[in-house]
């Protein structure tokens, strides 16, 4: 059956020979998907697959890797490493390329995404949460609220399971200042730089409208009322078409009465204290 995964030991049951399957496999009519999986055909299923067909019953992908099939995992493939969630007391398989978490918590109702078993996402999300720094944590909770996939009260319900559990406590206060507007990383990190700094957390991703009412420039942060705007300026702003246009912009916004401030990966990570005097000095 075309795309049909199939087992060795149910190949050498069907009494194939070992050197039958290698010809099969030499001439591209059966494809070797994972060690001890085979498939045939045209439509052939992925080796994420595969692996969850060697694995035992109960185990979930998870963390990074679930992270990813829902859209809010850091940058690379699913596969590199996959990252299964095995229930406590099951043997954990050693597959090379396989990164086990044991389960204190078990997975209660995992979802079925293209025939593998995922924890769902804010499962994830708290997961990937607890074990990250406080950077890490706010910017996995804002990826996971922007992706879609759950929502601030999915995230309060599941912090809720994981009490007792280490790293709970901080994301317990993160997911309450979670925020799914912001873009990036770093706008997620920004913001709650600032709000640790005691200051009132600005509205991520704010439109400027023109004396029309027609929305001309977006700012990564803002406080609307005292019209103080804050953006972080990554690699892609010191091309010179993106100078240009960020110049034309800032005198634009300018014009209209706002004050802005632009911060790099240098004031973020290397000079916290004096990035949120400027905020505060802005924003008095």
């Amino acid at each position: 059956m075309t795309g049909k995964l199939y087992l060795y030991r149910d190949i050498v049951t069907a009494n194939v020979s070992r050197e039958r399957l290698r010809t099969a496999v030499d001439k591209d009519v059966v494809t070797r998907l994972s060690r001890g999986v085979y498939t045939s055909g045209d439509q052939r299923p992925s080796r994420l697959r595969a692996l969850f067909v060697r694995l035992p019953e109960g185990i979930v992908l998870g963390h990074e890797s679930a992270a990813r099939v829902y859209g809010f995992g850091g940058p690379g493939p699913i596969d590199d490493p996959v990252h299964v969630i095995v229930p406590a007391g099951t043997v954990r398989p050693r597959i090379r390329g396989v990164a086990c978490h044991e389960a204190v918590l078990p997975v209660a109702a995992p979802i079925l995404i293209d025939g593998i078993p995922c924890a769902p996402p804010a499962r994830c999300a708290v997961d990937l949460a607890r074990h990250a720094t406080r950077f890490g944590g706010i910017a996995v909770l804002d990826a996971a609220l922007r992706s879609g996939t759950c929502t601030a009260d999915d995230l309060a319900d599941e912090v809720l399971l994981h009490d007792g559990l280490r790293g709970v406590c901080r994301v317990r206060e993160l997911v309450r200042l979670a925020d799914g507007r912001a873009e990036c990383a770093q706008e997620s990190h920004l913001r709650l730089l600032i709000i640790d700094a005691g200051l009132q957390a600005p509205e991520p991703q704010v439109w400027v409208h023109d004396s029309s009412g027609r929305p001309v420039y977006r700012i990564d942060l803002a406080y609307r009322e005292r019209r103080v705007g804050l953006e972080y300026d990554g690699r892609s702003h010191l091309t010179p078409d993106r100078l240009t246009a960020d110049r034309s912009r800032m005198n634009w916004l300018g014009n209209r009465g706002w004050t802005m401030r632009h911060f790099t990966a240098r004031d973020l990570y290397q000079h916290p204290a004096i990035t949120a005097a400027e905020v505060r000095a802005a924003l008095e």
